[in-house]
């Protein structure tokens, strides 16, 4: 099957949301690799964490008690939390302020080890993720699968993508978008359809000029059950 020139992608999406203007007010621009590289770690670890934290509760919910969690993890400063022993982390879990989950209460020390340890390859963990060349995102997601704690799936792409990462992501109107077209097949995270998918990404970069994160908005505005109201 032949691959939709983004023009076509567009112009379906443009429609189905009133008008171009309003299509480009919904899409969401990257970060440029120097804001990228500008950005403190602690504040990766806070969002890797509430995104944790998101899977299977309520966002708002999650989002709402985010003070709490900053004040109780030191604002997600990466070297006091490497030395909380298991004792330690075990009681902040049991803390009311906070949603107790102990699992993901351990996930917090575990994903600042995995930041301290590109600090120490990189410079910064913010500097690995700004020189990471978008060609390539998938294995960003699968760096923070291997190294990180609970960040595979789409929970670390979501992550990426929040903090301003040019990355597309595999929602559901996006994969179905694939599937349909004959992109991917088979699972949806294997390494082939991870590839294809790319390669996908990167044809319509190049004849758009436009990010993969805005193209896999446009996508996911062109496609499925997200018509203007």
């Amino acid at each position: 099957m032949t691959m939709e020139k983004f023009d076509a992608i567009y112009q379906r999406a443009a429609e189905r949301k009133g008008g171009s203007d309003k299509l480009e007010a919904l899409v969401s621009k990257p970060l440029s690799k120097d804001e990228l590289a500008a950005i403190a770690e602690d504040r990766w670890l806070s969002a890797f964490s509430m995104k944790v934290f998101q899977s299977g509760i309520s966002w708002a919910v999650v989002r709402k008690k985010w003070p709490a969690f900053e004040e109780l993890f030191f604002q997600f400063r990466i070297e006091p939390l490497l030395m909380l022993s298991d004792e330690i982390l075990e009681q902040k879990a049991q803390d009311p302020s906070i949603i107790r989950h102990l699992v993901k209460v351990m996930s917090i020390r575990n994903n600042a080890q995995m930041i301290y340890e590109a600090r120490l390859t990189h410079g910064s963990f913010s500097r690995m993720v700004a020189d990471w060349p978008a060609e390539r995102i998938t294995e960003l997601w699968d760096y923070l699968k291997k190294h990180g704690d609970r960040l595979g799936g789409n929970t670390g792409p979501y992550t990426l993508r929040q903090m301003g990462v040019d990355t597309f992501i595999l929602t559901g109107d996006v994969e179905a978008y694939l599937r349909n077209t004959g992109v991917i097949e088979g699972g949806k995270n294997t390494k082939r359809s991870l590839q294809a998918a790319t390669e996908a990404f990167c044809q319509w970069r190049e004849q758009s000029g436009r990010s993969m994160t805005e193209i896999s908005q446009i996508i996911a505005y062109s496609t499925g059950d997200n018509h203007l109201q």
